[in-house]
């Protein structure tokens, strides 16, 4: 199956939400919420004070020092006054595609349009720690195509050949990319995820035997109470289509697209619009 047209993509950047960061230079920093990184400010304890800023911690308390300290103190501080370093630290994105292989002329399609995306996104990340995965689903599972990697060169080997045709085992393939996920945050904490799911949300595979709709929905609330960020390309025909990617979407609290040409470049410029608002 043919790879869609590597281009040179503009840079991925992520919107503000429960990390701060700020996307000057190469990479993009975050607030570590480890003991790790740059100290760039400092604001109340609250009861963590296992990364004090002395500095901080002393000019909170001047103000104070004429009514709490005697002649021989040189300096009172209360509780109230401690204050801890918050860091800022460079850290990567990793970008999880997920793709619906099933049904074979569309599934073609789809894929060689991914597959341009993720080696663009690539060319542009070799130089940082972003990071692309590819998950396909079909028949009756899914499957890590491109695990977690920054390499091109790994990622042409991984990408050749991929089965399409078959069923569709959505709530697996979301399953799956949930776990991917997961794992990666428990290996870095600070690893910003983005799940892009290309499907046109019927699935009529269930894992467990309940009704496969259900199931899907169920595993895409998990997106959503974890605050994984999503994209939905919907690919159903206009004509066709019967609102189940839109529905899917509201579950996973994302954006949902429908896109009239999926190409490497449309793809990639749809999502990176999503992530520039």
């Amino acid at each position: 199956m043919p790879i869609g047209e590597v281009f040179k993509p503009r840079k991925l950047a992520f919107p503000a939400d429960r990390l701060a960061r700020r996307a000057t230079g190469r990479r993009t920093y975050t607030l570590s919420r480890q003991k790790r990184g740059r100290y760039i400010y400092a604001r109340s304890a609250q009861g963590r004070y296992e990364d004090i800023a002395l500095d901080a911690t002393v000019r909170q308390a001047a103000p104070m020092q004429r009514q709490r300290a005697p002649d021989h103190t040189a300096v009172a501080i209360e509780k109230e006054d401690l204050q801890r370093k918050v860091r800022a630290r460079k850290t990567g994105n990793l970008v999880v595609f997920t793709v619906d292989a099933s049904w074979s002329m569309a599934a073609a399609e789809r894929m060689e349009a991914t597959k341009g995306a993720i080696l663009s996104l690539l060319v542009d990340a070799y130089q940082k720690r972003d990071r692309v995965c590819l998950i396909s689903f079909q028949r009756d599972r899914a499957q890590v195509i491109l695990p977690p990697t920054s390499s091109v060169e790994m990622a042409h080997k991984a990408l050749r050949e991929i089965p399409v045709g078959g069923k569709t085992p959505l709530s697996a393939g979301l399953l799956l990319a949930y776990q991917v996920i997961e794992r990666e945050q428990r290996l870095d904490k600070d690893v910003m995820p983005l799940m892009i799911l290309l499907t046109d949300g019927a699935g009529n595979v269930s894992m467990t035997g309940m009704p496969a709709r259900d199931e899907a929905l169920m595993v895409a609330d998990l997106f959503a109470e974890k605050k994984i960020r999503a994209v939905v390309v919907n690919t159903e025909h206009e004509a066709l289509d019967r609102g189940l990617a839109r529905e899917l979407a509201d579950h996973l609290n994302s954006p949902c697209y429908t896109l009239s040409q999926i190409r490497a470049d449309t793809l990639y410029e749809t999502v990176r619009r999503e992530l520039d608002l």
